[in-house]
């Protein structure tokens, strides 16, 4: 695999990080961020939401993305503002795209040219082109804008829809896409300043409280975070072992999924959640019974898995050799690195301009909250130990994979979104559910099993618009949503805990494997981790549902 962005290119990317806070300096200097945020805290007062279908045009805003009529309309026909979604084939692009992600690393011929980023962003752009095109010239009805508020792009009768591809643009890359990068690039690089050396005994007890320590872990410095900071510790305490598969596949399962549902930073389908309007600490509150339990019982079966049918297979020469060469842990790159990830956490928390800081009545400015985050990103580079870096083999595969990738995906899904929106409430007539109405035990299992074969963000996403339709049906709404409390409850637990069922569920995962194939462990292939999964962590899954979401 090539590994283009690697040891050595810090500079490159701090001096990029300076440039776009200097130019964030001037546009606010200019009133221009400060302007952004009046438009959307006005839209706020005048009852707009960007999860509703209010129809908001520009008559209270100068700068309000315009509501573009058809010639139609200046011939005098009714103009028509009510969106609707497009048609079914419009999705293929999305599921060709999500299938190019779980097909192409398991065909030889594919597999070594798809582990190119450059031709993972060319995949991944071209059909975020075709999706672009059918909003330009063959969409012929009006759709929801989201960015900087809710409003209605209509088409028009003559030429492109260049309004509509805006919109479009609008709400995958500028709504979503941006902030999610900027918060996974900042965990990713920050943490990448942390190493954890030394090499405990490798008994059960040792190892399991490594993956319990990320398991609390993934929820404040993000899956991603966690695991890169733990997984090569855990690697160097097992060396002497033979039998260490089933000791990255349980990690895999805690500290890359289970583990990251306590707050929006710690897995991307929670933080696209709070995008959308949920309170940074819904989480916390609605969710810490559901991760004590999967996480308890995962960390309990892997202690008597480990104790009884692995640790007891180990020759007495490795055990000995375990024993003796065992040294302690030495923590490198705290005082740097923990109060800037603290940093990310308050400005992911704070810095929302939807919300007035707490006890004023202030309102951040649009953007400040990916500045400061990158401007974190830029001290942790600039200020930190490259040693550290390059003796953890930190470089920036990864994350340019994920946004390669995510760019397309996020443009790709914005059809199956609107469908979604338009005939997600019939989900329950297709599969027989009682009334026809989606229960929140139906949208644990649908968001869980998409989320175990594609990524399991935009599933999040998806079903998260398709409960927008049918509020009330279940108790009161999650605060700041249209979604019912144990409905959201169960997407967030589906799309986290199942996004371990497979190597392509969370973007994590497959970083963990890599890393750990590198330092020698042979990693199941795809279907075999699917084994372990179905294996270990699908009885619990059925606890948690039968537990919780009943």
């Amino acid at each position: 695999m090539s590994h283009s962005s690697g040891h050595g290119s810090s500079a490159p990317v701090v001096t990029s990080i300076v440039a776009l806070v200097l130019a964030y300096a001037v546009a606010a200097a200019l009133g221009l961020p400060q302007y952004g945020t009046r438009l959307i805290v006005d839209n706020l007062s005048h009852g707009g939401h960007a999860d509703t279908h209010e129809e908001t045009t520009g008559e209270h805003h100068d700068a309000a993305p315009p509501v573009e009529q058809s010639h139609a309309a200046d011939e005098g026909d009714a103009v028509v503002h009510e969106s609707k979604a497009p048609p079914f084939y419009t999705v293929i692009p999305f599921v060709l795209l999500l299938g190019a992600i779980a097909v192409f690393p398991l065909i030889p011929h594919v597999e070594h040219w798809w582990e190119g980023n450059l031709n993972r962003f060319k995949v991944a752009a071209s059909l975020g082109v075709l999706t672009l095109l059918y909003y330009a010239f063959m969409h012929s009805h009006p759709i929801d804008g989201h960015w900087p508020f809710h409003y209605v792009a209509a088409p028009t009768s003559d030429g492109a829809n260049w309004s509509m591809v805006n919109a479009i643009l609008g709400n995958a890359l500028i709504s979503e896409f941006i902030p999610f990068i900027v918060l996974l690039f900042s965990l990713y690089t920050i943490s990448g300043g942390i190493r954890i050396g030394g090499d405990l005994r490798a008994n059960p007890m040792t190892n399991a409280s490594f993956i319990a320590a990320g398991g609390l872990l993934a929820s404040f410095i993000g899956t991603t975070g966690a695991a890169m900071v733990l997984i090569r510790p855990l690697l160097e305490t097992n060396k002497e072992r033979q039998h260490v598969v089933h000791t990255v596949v349980f990690f895999i399962f805690v500290v890359c999924n289970c583990g990251g549902c306590l707050l929006p930073i710690g897995d991307p389908p929670l933080f696209l959640g709070y995008l959308e309007g949920v309170s940074f600490t819904w989480t916390l509150h609605a969710l810490w019974k559901p991760w004590l339990l999967c996480n308890g019982l995962l960390i309990a079966m892997y202690l008597v898995l480990d104790e009884f049918a692995y640790y007891r297979r180990e020759t007495v020469a490795d055990i000995y050799r375990d024993i003796t060469h065992t040294t302690k842990l030495r923590f490198e790159g705290l005082a740097m690195n923990i109060p800037l990830l603290l940093g990310v956490v308050l400005a992911v928390a704070l810095l929302d301009p939807t919300k007035t800081l707490p006890g004023t009545d202030v309102h951040p400015w649009m953007f400040s909250r990916e500045i400061v985050q990158l401007a974190l990103v830029a001290i942790a580079l600039h200020l930190g130990n490259q040693s550290i870096r390059e003796r953890n083999n930190f470089n920036y595969h990864a994350i340019v994979e994920v946004a390669a990738l995510f760019c397309g995906i996020f443009i790709c899904m914005q059809p199956a979104l609107q469908i979604l929106g338009e005939y997600g409430h019939q989900l329950g007539t297709l599969i027989g559910a009682e009334d026809g109405k989606l229960a929140p035990i139906h949208y644990y299992w649908l968001t869980g099993g998409l989320s175990s074969v594609l990524d399991n963000a935009p599933t999040y996403l998806v079903f998260f618009k398709t409960a927008e339709t049918t509020p009330g049906l279940f108790g009161e709404l999650v605060p700041g949503t249209s979604v019912d409390h144990p409905v959201l409850v169960a997407i967030s637990l589906g799309a986290v805990f199942m996004g371990a069922m497979t190597y392509i569920g969370n973007g994590p995962n497959f970083m963990v494997r890599a890393i750990a194939e590198k330092a020698g462990v042979k990693m199941p292939s795809f279907f075999g981790y699917v084994g372990y999964s179905c294996l270990y962590l699908l009885p619990i899954l059925f606890i948690v549902a039968w537990t919780i979401i009943y």
